[in-house]
């Protein structure tokens, strides 16, 4: 994700505008992203069983997440070559990064047993603005893409055919889209939770007795 964030600060410098960036990191992200599936399938299930208390995120919080943005990925931003030049891209692909970065400090200086105040006060506050940012991006991303979809008939199956099956991915993206209601608030109250139940033990830490 260092990678990804250099990346992207090259390619702005280079070009003077923060258009089409997308296309600078576009490999980085794609390996980086479809490499967070180890994390889930090996490192998280493995530690939970064996090793629990390593991570202290959730297994399944962690797959949605890690899913939903693999899916945003392939499914969408890379089968979709018109919206690759849309900012809504860069959105989410800058939210994605500084979350990443502060996530996989916070864990590193962790199992180090050396957590600076900064490093989890960020992993526990910058996410009331990257999250809705990030989520932005994806939504609007979605969007945009869309009309092409509908047009080609990406990904779509119709009727008849030996298999006797239909498929719509316009309609697949308009429900995805829909799921954002019930589950985002959720995963971000969940967070809200976390950073009061964190923040608020390491201030009681900190008082003077």
């Amino acid at each position: 994700w260092l990678v990804i964030a250099v990346g992207l600060v090259r390619a702005y410098l280079a070009k003077g505008s923060y258009h089409s960036l997308y296309y600078s990191i576009e490999k980085p992200l794609k390996f980086f992203q479809t490499g967070a599936l180890l994390e889930v399938s090996i490192l998280y299930l493995l530690m939970a069983k064996y090793l629990p208390g390593i991570v202290p995120s959730s297994v399944v919080l962690t797959a949605f997440q890690v899913m939903s943005r693999v899916f945003l990925t392939w499914a969408v931003t890379h089968s979709v070559k018109e919206v690759q030049s849309e900012d809504s891209v860069l959105l989410f692909v800058v939210a994605w990064t500084i979350t990443e970065i502060i996530r996989y400090s916070f864990y590193t200086f962790s199992l180090l047993n050396h957590l600076p105040y900064l490093i989890k006060w960020a992993r526990y506050t910058l996410f009331i603005v990257l999250y809705p940012m990030g989520v932005s991006g994806e939504l609007l991303t979605i969007y945009a893409a869309l009309p092409f979809v509908r047009q080609s008939g990406l990904y779509s199956i119709s009727l008849p055919n030996k298999y006797n099956f239909s498929f719509d991915y316009y309609t697949f993206l308009i429900l995805v889209m829909i799921s954002y209601i019930p589950i985002f608030p959720q995963l971000y109250f969940h967070m809200l939770h976390q950073r009061r139940k964190v923040l608020s033990h390491t201030e009681e830490h900190k008082k003077p007795e």
